[in-house]
């Protein structure tokens, strides 16, 4: 019952948050959020189960129970954790406290009702990776989707409504397809229940005059098309720098750190778990999808002048990388993947935290507006520079790792033209190094050109981004903490589909 346990306390802490007094609301839900983050820690820390949930493996932490019955269906309340997931829930855990804290300075209007959104997607999020039933699951997946949108259109920029509504039509619209998706497989499989482990391991079957190969094949592309809006792989990722860009800051920190992990964590679930014939047999155009997603939006990010928008494109190649490395079915690939989920979100909320202190030290995001700005703000700075680094692969820290188990399971793909594939993606690092570089160089190490006063940052907030970057650093020097029980989780799928390194 811990999950429950946890679920019920993030939206019990969600609740008192939004009753509580204005000016009590950011203490309240700091120490509301550490609630679940210990949690998930201690979750962690007596983590015991093996293999893969939907693979017949152990789960941990797991509980069934009947719920309802919709036809011929049984839903369960069907929760649990494998190497997979409890990565993605701590996290959640973790951003969201850090995002709570950083906010304690930045959000003046209504900040019990920010707060208690906040604490609601967590518990939502959290939900969403620990679910085992589909009804239970897609439920948790919808719930994410609303306070989101409040947070973008109520508290973020002057093209807020524009941005909140984009991300709702796109990703209500995928939702739905990828639903009908689920829902074929479901129906064409002839399960009795909505288990995901038992959707995974049933026989497809012909419907409706399609055949199998018919249905799984449009299974397959109704799926990735839903999980692929939310992951932002190109052409479908326009709503993403329009959220990222209104959203308040620490509004972007859960959601490039961790929302966008749905769609990406979903693919692993569903269409690369449930169909891997399918993704076998399209792995070229799946892998150059993945290759297109790194070199757009590298290649984007260069034009871009305002500080939160080329962080914003820059999120978009690292879930290139990730449906690369899950394409190749491999250890390493698949593995990184996943391990690339969790060093993304670390990497891009500090990226994102250092251009929030820019903006609120110097009052713009102009990258041609500043200039010199290492002597008069030193640590944020060093956190950009720190962010930067780690986002290009610099040794000892996650993204190095992250893209080092990639690579290294791509170019042993076994579809054809893996290593080909996996030699363009490589150049896309090239680019975000250069105009990472570029950047550095301008805003913060050329001659002192900033008009009005800078302010200095507060120091919760600079402590934050010191607390992202020591979590990078862990994962870069130490990838076994998460990376061990990923592998442990992704070795039956590759090797019930007899894939290699």
């Amino acid at each position: 019952m811990l999950i429950e346990a946890l679920l019920a306390v993030t939206f019990l802490a969600a609740f008192a948050t939004l009753l509580a007094p204005n000016r009590w609301a950011g203490r309240v839900a700091f120490v509301a959020s550490l609630l679940p983050l210990v949690g998930s820690l201690w979750m962690y820390a007596t983590f015991e189960a093996s293999g893969n949930a939907l693979l017949g493996g152990d789960v941990a932490f797991e509980t069934v129970a009947p719920w309802i019955t919709v036809g011929p269906y049984d839903v369960s309340w069907h929760v649990g954790l494998d190497g997979l997931s409890l990565p993605l829930v701590v996290l959640t855990t973790v951003l969201t406290t850090l995002a709570i804290a950083y906010a304690w300075n930045s959000v003046e209007e209504r900040p019990s009702q920010f707060f208690g959104l906040l604490l609601f997607t967590e518990a939502s999020l959290v939900g969403v990776f620990s679910a085992l039933d589909f009804f239970v699951w897609f439920v948790f997946w919808e719930f994410v989707l609303v306070p989101m949108y409040l947070l973008v259109a109520v508290w973020g920029g002057p093209r807020r409504k524009y941005a909140a509504i984009k991300f709702f039509v796109y990703t209500n619209v995928a939702s739905l397809v990828m639903f009908v998706g689920v829902m074929m497989l479901v129906f064409a499989s002839g399960v009795d229940s909505l288990s995901l482990a038992a959707i995974a391991g049933a026989h497809v079957g012909s419907l409706y005059g399609l055949s199998a190969s018919t249905v799984k094949a449009v299974a397959f592309a109704a799926m990735f098309f839903g999980f692929a809006v939310k992951a932002a792989l190109v052409p479908v990722h326009t709503w993403l720098p329009d959220a990222y860009v209104e959203a308040p800051t620490p509004v972007t920190i859960v959601l490039a750190g961790v929302v966008t992990k749905m769609g990406t964590y979903s693919l692993l679930r569903f269409n690369f778990t449930m169909l891997p014939d399918v993704a076998d047999a399209w792995a070229p155009y799946i892998a150059t999808i993945a290759v297109v997603t790194v070199l757009y939006g590298a290649t984007v990010a260069i034009a871009q002048h305002d500080i939160k928008r080329l962080v914003a494109y820059s999120s978009i190649p690292s879930m290139g990388f990730v449906v690369l490395g899950l394409v190749a079915y491999t250890t390493y690939g698949m593995a990184g993947a996943a391990f690339q989920m969790v060093s993304h979100g670390f990497l891009i909320a500090l990226l994102f935290l250092a251009a929030g202190l820019v903006e609120e030290s110097t009052g713009t995001r102009a990258v041609e507006k500043l200039s010199g700005l290492a002597d008069e703000l030193p640590v944020v700075s060093a956190l950009f520079v720190a962010g930067a680094f780690g986002y290009m692969g610099l040794p000892s820290m996650s993204g190095f790792a992250a893209e080092f188990f990639i690579f290294t399971g791509s170019f042993a793909g076994g579809y054809p033209g893996a290593a080909a594939f996996t030699a363009v993606a490589m150049f896309g690092i090239v680019v975000i190094a250069g105009y990472l570089l570029w950047t550095m160089q301008r805003v913060l190490f050329g001659p002192y050109e900033v008009e009005g006063d800078v302010t200095p940052a507060p120091r919760v907030d600079l402590a934050v981004g010191v607390v992202l970057v020591l979590l990078a650093v862990l994962l870069g020097v130490a990838p076994a903490v998460f990376m061990a029980p990923i592998q442990d989780a992704v070795q039956p799928l590759v090797a019930a589909f007899g894939g290699g390194l």
